[in-house]
């Protein structure tokens, strides 16, 4: 899969700033150049698993379930707090004792950055004490407020913020 991604971005520019695959799902941070790039990379990337998929286990029929979710971060610390989400996902499903011991991450690509060329620097750089920040839990508000923003599709970030967005966005 995180071949895959390389392969989407070079075929359509799109930066990956973080990823999480998990046995039954994924997460992934993408910071689009223009209108219309998600859709298009995502749509590609799902196209070729799925293909890849069906080929490998001589199946058919649907993987995933129902369309990508994708909602707008603000790029501050709100963009973070959705990253150490997403990079703590494996530690909050107790799969791994730390967040860096889970191979399919951005944070564990992080200590092998040759082998993942996609991945990209967000619009926030990560602190220096990411690591730890990372492997503590979330404030529970925090979490049920992502959830939310993920199940809705709706913008994250300050109160103004999030009321501009949601209106260049045509969203309700």
């Amino acid at each position: 899969f995180t071949e895959m991604m390389g392969e989407a971005c070079e075929r359509l520019a799109l930066r990956v700033t973080g990823w999480c695959l998990m046995p039954n799902h994924f997460h992934l941070l993408l910071w689009p150049y223009e209108d219309g790039d998600l859709s298009r990379w995502m749509q590609w990337l799902m196209t070729c698993h799925v293909r890849r998929y069906h080929r490998h286990y001589h199946s058919d029929g649907h993987v995933w379930q129902g369309r990508f979710k994708a909602f707008a971060i603000q790029e501050d610390g709100h963009y973070l707090t959705v990253l150490r989400y997403v990079e703590r996902n494996p530690l909050r499903a107790k799969l791994v004792q730390k967040a860096q011991e889970w191979r399919w991450s951005s944070l564990r690509a992080l200590k092998e950055p040759a082998a993942y060329p996609f991945l990209c620097d967000g619009p926030v750089q990560r602190p220096t004490n990411w690591l730890s920040l990372v492997n503590r839990p979330q404030p529970q508000d925090q979490l049920k407020s992502i959830r939310n923003c993920i199940q809705r599709g709706a913008p994250w970030g300050d109160p103004a913020w999030i009321k501009r967005t949601a209106a260049q966005l045509g969203l309700n």
